[in-house]
């Protein structure tokens, strides 16, 4: 297997700006001076990336009330990311990485294991970035299903 990156707690946060599924455009630095959860999903409207989507939508009050800004990323291009935001009434940002290269500054596009087999794609990962721009906690390889529990436990909320 070829070297990934790895982000770690302390490390600057790759900054950004990309297409968001409404059109706009998101830059991570202009974020600064809030808490921002980043999570990576591999495909939009798939039923695991469904289930941690919804979840986080679920979880968005309280996690705002913590401080906490919620920004999906995916290789998924913005028309579908709109589609999946209103099929599934998500009321966060959802970022498209169509040239999977913020991804993989992240680490969190490379070599994982599939079925058994070893794919290229998207790790599922989440980056708790602090308001200075800076990993709080980075998670690979996460799970769809009750990630978003997981994450709050582990933040203390």
């Amino acid at each position: 297997m070829t070297e990934q990156v790895r982000l770690a707690q302390g490390d600057a946060a790759p900054d950004f700006t990309l297409p968001t599924d409404d059109g706009d455009q998101l830059t991570l630095s202009a974020l600064r001076g809030r808490k921002v959860i980043l999570y990576a999903y591999p495909a939009a409207m798939t039923p695991g990336c469904t289930k941690q989507a919804c979840d986080f939508r679920d979880s968005l009050d309280s996690l705002a009330a913590a401080g906490y800004q919620v920004v999906g990323i995916s290789p998924d291009q913005p028309a579908k990311l709109a589609k999946f935001r209103e099929r599934d009434g998500l009321t966060f940002p959802l970022v498209s990485d169509p040239e999977k290269k913020v991804l993989s500054a992240y680490g969190a596009f490379g070599e994982k294991k599939n079925y058994g087999r070893v794919v290229q794609g998207v790790i599922r990962s989440t980056f708790v970035i602090d308001e200075q721009g800076r990993i709080e906690l980075a998670q690979y390889n996460v799970r769809a299903t009750g990630h978003v529990a997981k994450l709050r436990r582990d933040l203390g909320l």
